[in-house]
């Protein structure tokens, strides 16, 4: 029950307006680069969906053939993938075009859904469905994965960061690599501390470049490049498992090698810093 205050209402209410005819904000209107981020939500929730019909319940109720189960996998992912192009190019139109006030939110919220509930979820499914992965252990990395990416996306609003420079993994590459590390088949304990080790590096201090100019470009043609391989592997194209394999393997050592440049990075800084202190101090 909702008791409205009348004198309240006709104080707050425009005057010389209609009822029904009350324009809607300028803020509040979608922008350009609003859409693209509610297409990066709507690739999340699909991602989900096709964990859920081609994986889940396929295995659940013993009718996984393999072909669908890998065709679903090899989708999920994908949409994934076109996700993080998504997130790329809303960012890249709210530079150059118009972004609404609800441009920040609806790319937080959105981000939430597609890399971390989505990749979230696919640990889970493998914890399900993988012959030697504990169901209980792997809830908990998952776990672990979304409570991450809650946690750096709310950093992300309300610590400033350094111009050009994200602090700690961004959620998009943490998801991809999460992801790899699952579909790369290793053992369950190397693949469970993989796990953990891209939560921790999506919370923590590390500096990773922010994607403009050719790094976008790097970035989307390997996207690119990445969706061609999952589609060798759905199709069973010959070396198609060689090809996930080698993509798989160059993600994490991506995610494995920009920390160790960007620390290397900031040491050489700090000692160029100190030489230029202590040549300033000499007579």
């Amino acid at each position: 029950m909702t008791v409205t205050d009348s004198e309240t209402q006709a104080a707050w209410a425009p005057e010389n307006e209609e009822e029904g005819d009350v324009d809607i904000p300028l803020s509040t209107r979608l922008s350009i680069a609003d859409t693209l981020t509610l297409g990066n939500a709507i690739c999340g929730f699909m991602a989900v969906y096709f964990t859920t019909t081609g994986v889940l319940i396929p295995h659940l109720t013993g009718m996984d053939d393999g072909g669908m189960a890998r065709h679903s996998a090899a989708m999920a992912v994908i949409l994934m993938l076109l996700a993080s192009v998504f997130d790329l190019f809303d960012g890249l139109v709210a530079r150059k075009l118009r972004a609404s006030a609800m441009g920040a939110e609806l790319d937080n919220l959105s981000d939430l859904i597609s890399f971390g509930l989505a990749p979230a979820y696919f640990v889970v499914t493998w914890g399900m469905v993988a012959q030697d992965a504990n169901q209980q252990v792997s809830v908990v990395a998952a776990v672990v994965v979304l409570l991450a990416v809650v946690l750096r996306l709310a950093r992300f609003s309300c610590v400033p960061m350094r111009d050009g420079m994200f602090q700690g993994m961004p959620g998009p590459f943490g998801a991809l690599t999460v992801v790899a590390i699952v579909l790369l088949e290793l053992p369950f304990l190397p693949t469970l501390l993989a796990i953990i080790g891209v939560a921790w590096l999506m919370v923590s201090r590390v500096e990773y470049p922010k994607p403009r100019g050719r790094l976008a470009v790097a970035m989307l043609g390997w996207i690119v490049l990445s969706m061609g391989m999952l589609a060798a592997w759905a199709l069973d194209a010959p070396a198609g498992q060689r090809l996930l394999q080698t993509g798989c393997a160059l993600q994490i050592v991506l995610g494995a090698m920009i920390p160790l440049f960007a620390t290397a990075r900031r040491v050489n800084t700090f000692r160029d810093n100190r030489r230029e202190a202590r040549a300033a101090q000499l007579p």
